[in-house]
């Protein structure tokens, strides 16, 4: 590992709905974006996000601020120039997100800065321009699939079209169409998941109008936690599986893990305990997508908002 004092760095800390990462990142001479240290820690902080007044709850704030806390400790090793707290859907919906703003800066010193829907979609698609594996695509949709929305984005010419952030992440549908986690998926669940993020789609004007063979990239925790679990299959880390996930695998792993009851989908081997009740509707959903979208695959990238952030940080 580098010298932490080897390269000015920043650190950002992205507190999601249903996780809050770490990432330490500097900028190499040759001007690519370097990672120096990432890490993921599940909170969910964002129970109870598809009520009508959403508010973070007592015990999910204190969560939210002991994993801030431990990653802001694990980042302070690396002495970086900057150290950049952010937050998406579950604290910018919630009702009560200036008090969890104010709880942080008092126990840290760091302020949170909310990003809207349209500056997080924009700061995803940032990142996933970082992203050495996707140099050579021109032309390209982008998918990032969160506990409280979905990010999406069209690239034409490496130009981005459109970027509009949905209210379809995996935790709020989950409580929406979902009412026993606990027990197995049902089919009626899938399929009103499906008429849902159509019904979503349509009327926010996303358009699937790139021309054909427009690649489809899927972000976020889901779409990795697929290749993780086929990767443990075959005994593979993550960074030796294959990034193109097809919609046939989703399907399968979708009719597999549905059956099972949240007990027994906690015990698959690659999928987080922690995110066990709402995977089931995240593959449906993403499903769903592939289907308005015409798309046979998912190409995966580990390059997202935090690596937006940070060309943005080491950019001033």
């Amino acid at each position: 590992m580098p010298s932490p004092t080897a390269v000015p760095s920043v650190a950002i800390i992205d507190i999601g709905s249903n996780s809050i990462k770490l990432m330490v990142a500097a900028r190499h001479p040759n001007g690519a974006l370097l990672s120096r240290k990432t890490r993921t820690l599940d909170a969910r902080i964002s129970t109870g996000i598809s009520e009508a007044n959403p508010r973070l709850a007592p015990d999910a704030m204190m969560r939210g601020l002991g994993a801030i806390r431990e990653l802001l400790d694990e980042a302070s090793s690396y002495k970086p120039a900057r150290t950049i707290l952010v937050a998406t859907s579950a604290v910018r919906d919630a009702t009560n997100g200036a008090e969890f703003r104010e709880k942080v800066r008092a126990a840290t010193g760091h302020t949170i800065r909310i990003l809207t829907g349209d500056e997080e979609a924009n700061l995803i698609g940032r990142g996933l321009t970082a992203d050495p594996a996707l140099a050579a695509l021109k032309d390209f949709y982008v998918f990032d699939l969160g506990g409280g929305s979905l990010e999406c984005l069209a690239f034409a010419g490496r130009k981005m079209q459109q970027a509009v952030s949905l209210q379809l992440g995996c935790v709020r549908l989950t409580e929406k169409f979902l009412p026993k986690p606990e027990e197995p998926f049902p089919a009626e669940a899938a399929a009103a998941v499906a008429t849902h993020v159509q019904a979503t789609f349509t009327e926010n004007k996303f358009a699937f109008n790139l021309p054909a063979g427009a690649v489809a990239v899927g972000t976020g925790g889901t779409v990795t936690t697929v290749r993780t679990i086929l990767g443990a299959r075959n005994g593979r880390q993550l960074d030796a599986t294959d990034p193109t996930v097809t919609v046939a695998q989703l399907q399968a792993l979708l009719a597999e893990l549905g059956a099972l009851p949240l007990a027994d989908r906690k015990r698959i081997p690659g999928l987080p305990p922690p995110r066990a009740d709402v995977f089931p509707v995240a593959l449906a959903t993403l499903i769903a997508i592939a289907q308005l979208g015409n798309f046979s695959f998912f190409r995966n990238s580990l390059y997202n908002l935090r690596w937006g952030l940070a060309a943005e940080a080491l950019e001033k």
